[in-house]
């Protein structure tokens, strides 16, 4: 891949960004590749999700994932499988980081503002081996990929709404990315009726098309939209890169399913909104803006935009501060 790195202010410190080629050096470059966290030992694995319109929705599901309509997504990496306990607990424990890194840790990194260190069992006894990282709140993810561009120099983010869909139908129009009979699903999830109620190891089942496994079930995955039931609603058609924020704290959208989920919900367009229902065991007040302590269905799987936006989308990117919760 032709690279190279460019020195940029990142919250009044200098780190290093890597900076992708010209147009036509980067398309050469648009393949699976092996993402390396340097001083970890770690690295995951990226898929080429390529650019193109798809028809997101459906006329027959709920009544949020309504109008069927026409939406164009630009190029992007995702990654193969969701984020697991391994990289995520590299982030939350800076002492357990620093004594397994190759060297100290660069300035920058050592720097980062850490999770609180969770009162419960955040693995909700279902163990780490290779498993889904779980029940981060969106903030906690949002800075899990800082922690990830300041080890890498590459630019890391939650999908969208629109990307996360049309990465799991891999360019399906039917209700799962293999058609619309639920009977096939044990090939391809983790859900109600085969988990026997917890999460498993990344990677068992088969991937959809374009190499993602369990984008359907083992856990929901945070996107960056905010949830509105009639989102959908007078879109533009084609709708280019859509995208919906709000300041709000509640409801953001998490799509895909969990080991919890009836065949029903591990549709492609099924859409999960969050609630603060999730931090009602929570004692802190306000409540935390890292956990969420009632939800063990909920992950996250990162995805690296082909054209990153520039340094300092990227500082606004990370630098939103978390609201208050409730």
């Amino acid at each position: 891949m032709l690279e190279r790195v460019k020195r940029v202010i990142f919250f009044g410190t200098v780190v290093s960004v890597l900076v992708i080629g010209t147009a036509s050096q980067v398309e050469e470059a648009f393949e699976p590749y092996e993402q390396e966290i340097p001083g970890t030992g770690k690295s995951f694995s990226l898929v080429p999700i390529p650019e193109g319109t798809f028809r997101m929705g459906s006329n027959e599901g709920a009544a949020d994932e309504s109008p069927v309509h026409e939406v164009k997504v630009d190029p992007f990496w995702m990654a193969s499988h969701e984020v697991t306990w391994d990289l995520f607990e590299l982030f939350l424990d800076k002492g357990f980081e620093a004594s397994t890194s190759e060297g100290p840790l660069p300035p920058e990194v050592d720097g980062l503002t850490r999770p609180s260190i969770p009162y419960l069992d955040m693995t909700f006894g279902m163990g780490k081996e290779n498993k889904p990282a779980i029940a981060m709140t969106q903030y906690g993810a949002i800075q899990f990929c800082r922690w990830l561009y300041l080890k890498t120099g590459v630019f890391f983010r939650l999908p969208t709404e629109a990307e996360w869909e049309y990465a799991a139908r891999a360019g399906s129009e039917t209700a799962y990315f293999f058609g619309d009979d639920p009977a096939a699903l044990d090939r391809y999830a983790w859900y109600a009726d085969n988990s026997e109620g917890v999460t498993h190891a990344v990677g068992q089942k088969e991937p959809n098309p374009w190499g993602l496994y369990d984008i359907l079930g083992n856990v929901n995955e945070w996107t960056q939209d905010h949830y509105e039931p009639d989102a959908y609603e007078g879109r533009d058609q084609p709708a280019v890169n859509p995208l919906h924020l709000s300041e709000e704290l509640y409801p953001k959208v998490i799509r895909g399913g969990s080991y919890d989920s009836e065949a029903g919900h591990l549709k492609s367009s099924k859409r999960f909104a969050s609630t603060a229902e999730w931090k009602r065991i929570d004692p802190q007040i306000p409540k935390s803006q890292w956990w969420f302590p009632e939800a063990p269905f909920l992950g996250m799987r990162v995805i690296r935009p082909l054209n990153p936006p520039d340094a300092e989308e990227i500082a606004e990117y990370f630098g939103k501060l978390p609201m208050e919760d409730y």
